[in-house]
């Protein structure tokens, strides 16, 4: 998959579009704040090469796996914000909807609404069954943005190294299984 195919969503505020170089410098500067980073991975903010490999990665995600990561900008704009989308890496318990803001942009309702059109392509295009969070236990902001996103705090799971909350979404048309 080309950069050309990832396809450009979007909100009233939001446009989510391919991560690109020219988000390069902001991305390499929101993965080294250690507030940003303190969530994800090992917790560790990222040096530029490793920024780089971050962004490699999740472009690369696309051509694997037919859906990966996008820069979220704001529509008037144009500014990167962070990044947002779905994810399944090798490891990985299900299709994870994550997310990530730059500081200055957190709790404006950015993750939620860039969520909301995420889950809606993840139930339109991939015809998805369920989606996951995996929040760390501790970070009650984005275990907020999961509750208002429909997620179900499914379990508690030792996960990279670290408690972890599971949150899980259904589409919104599911079955709903009887027993009997």
């Amino acid at each position: 998959m080309a950069i050309a195919d990832i396809p450009v969503l979007e909100t009233p505020r939001l446009r989510l579009t391919a991560l690109t170089e020219r988000h390069f410098d902001d991305y390499a500067a929101m993965l080294a704040d250690a507030e940003s980073t303190r969530w994800i991975g090992d917790g560790q903010p990222l040096d530029r090469m490793n920024a780089w490999r971050s962004m490699a990665m999740l472009l690369g995600h696309w051509a694997l796996r037919g859906c990966g990561m996008w820069a979220i900008e704001l529509k008037d704009t144009g500014e990167f914000i962070g990044r947002a989308g779905l994810m399944k890496p090798e490891g990985w318990p299900d299709l994870e909807l994550g997310w990530m803001l730059k500081p200055e942009h957190r709790h404006h309702g950015y993750a939620t609404e860039a969520g909301e059109a995420i889950l809606d392509f993840a139930w339109k295009q991939m015809h998805a069954q369920r989606v996951i969070s995996l929040v760390r236990i501790g970070n009650e902001a984005s275990d907020h943005v999961a509750e208002r996103l429909g997620g179900e705090h499914i379990d508690n799971i030792d996960f990279l190294g670290g408690a972890t909350h599971l949150f899980a979404y259904y589409p919104p048309h599911r079955e709903v299984r009887r027993a009997g």
